[in-house]
């Protein structure tokens, strides 16, 4: 059953050609009428405006079927074709009521864009408007991995060479939505980590450390049956990718480094990460979020881009109190990785927002350097989030490195 209800529209005159007709123009303009007054009689007319996004136009076919006059009552009965994780394709049929004679048949695809007028997942409220997504190639999965003394919640998607995204702090696997959404022709697997999103949270203090981390990733790998991925890490994501290498190079077929350094912290910084520990223990997950928006998001982000940073606190809302404690005392105890990546023998790629405060540009220019023959990329206009911020840029720099691998 389509969601759209069919819609009754008057042919003005001035919808008519100097013969009498119905100009084809007019009709593309009676067309949009109906999508809007159905929308009016269902979810409301600001259904993407609310979710700030909005339904671009990529592709139009009319075959115009019979004329039409001044008067004629028209019927436009709308159907979803299809939809895809950035798209829907609609479908009209335009009769006349006095007869039922078939006027005219379109088919229209239709991309959702942002307010920057990039390509996004359509949104949740939207998707359940439009109605199941048709079956495609590729399957896409919830799966539960048990890792030691929790399960992780594991979302994989698609076929091909397997890539691993791992998320940072305080974040879940939704910041990488729109690269699981885009990079199509991989396999990619994403997962909260312990204590956050839908993954469990150990009981013991110490089921948090750095190591337990790039455990589980191994745990993740062997529960799909991949023996060796790419794996993308971004922030603390990129320290857990570091360790694997240490305890598990094999696993590791290529590296992507976005936003992250290989530095120690200093003392400075563990006083910082400190101060957090105890803001997370009085007030919890949304106050430690408020204390790092800034230094987490670019300013071309925070003023242009507030679903953005309505996204961020709904991330780190559904991270425990243990996770944020555990995971911030993991990262200030963690080694310097220099050595690391000189060993490194894969191919690498190093992503960094070109405002970024906590891992800046020339930290990931200086890690870049330790690998042999690694890349190096500054996304504009972001700060420590760019899969987030920037993701179309960002999912090109990731498939133009992927195709590499393919």
């Amino acid at each position: 059953m389509t969601p759209f209800a069919a819609v009754d529209l008057t042919v003005y005159p001035y919808d008519c050609d100097a013969f009498g007709h119905l100009n084809q123009a007019a009709l593309l303009a009676l067309l949009e009428r109906a999508r809007w007054d159905a929308l009016a009689r269902g979810p409301g007319m600001d259904l993407f405006d609310r979710n700030g996004v909005w339904p671009a136009v990529r592709k139009a076919v009319i075959e115009y079927k019979a004329a039409a006059f001044a008067r004629d009552v028209l019927r436009v009965e709308t159907t979803v074709a299809g939809r895809g994780t950035t798209s829907m394709t609609l479908r009209h049929a335009v009769r006349r009521v006095s007869d039922a004679a078939v006027i005219a048949e379109a088919e229209m695809v239709f991309v959702c864009i942002d307010r920057l007028g990039r390509a996004t997942p359509l949104p949740e409220e939207i998707a359940r408007f439009l109605g199941p997504r048709p079956a495609a190639g590729g399957s896409h999965r919830l799966v539960r991995v048990p890792a030691g003394d929790v399960e992780l919640a594991v979302d994989v998607r698609g076929e091909g060479v397997p890539v691993l995204f791992v998320h940072g702090f305080p974040f879940d696997r939704t910041v990488w939505r729109h690269q699981l959404a885009t990079l199509s022709r991989v396999q990619r697997i994403a997962f909260d980590l312990r204590g956050v999103g839908e993954s469990g949270t150990p009981a013991a203090a110490d089921g948090f450390a750095l190591a337990r981390y790039a455990d589980d990733l191994v745990a993740v790998l062997d529960a799909l049956g991949v023996r060796d991925a790419v794996v993308c890490g971004l922030s603390m994501g990129g320290y857990i990718a570091f360790e694997l290498l240490r305890r598990h190079p094999e696993r590791v077929k290529a590296l992507i480094l976005a936003d992250t350094k290989a530095e120690a912290d200093g003392r400075e910084a563990k006083r910082g990460r400190e101060e957090l520990v105890g803001l997370a223990e009085r007030e919890g997950p949304g106050a430690v979020a408020e204390r790092l928006l800034a230094r987490l998001l670019g300013p071309a982000t925070r003023a242009t881009q507030p679903e953005v940073t309505a996204q961020l606190r709904e991330m780190a809302l559904r991270w425990s109190v243990p996770a944020l404690v555990g995971a911030q005392r993991a990262m200030g105890e963690r080694p310097d990785s220099a050595a690391t990546l000189r060993a490194v023998r894969v191919p690498t790629l190093v992503l960094v927002g070109s405002d970024d405060e906590i891992a800046p540009p020339a930290a990931a220019r200086a890690m870049a350097q330790l690998v042999p023959g690694a890349q190096c990329h500054v996304v504009p206009a972001c700060g420590h989030l760019a899969p987030l911020e920037q993701p179309l840029a960002t999912s090109r720099l990731l498939a133009d490195f992927l195709s590499a691998l393919l």
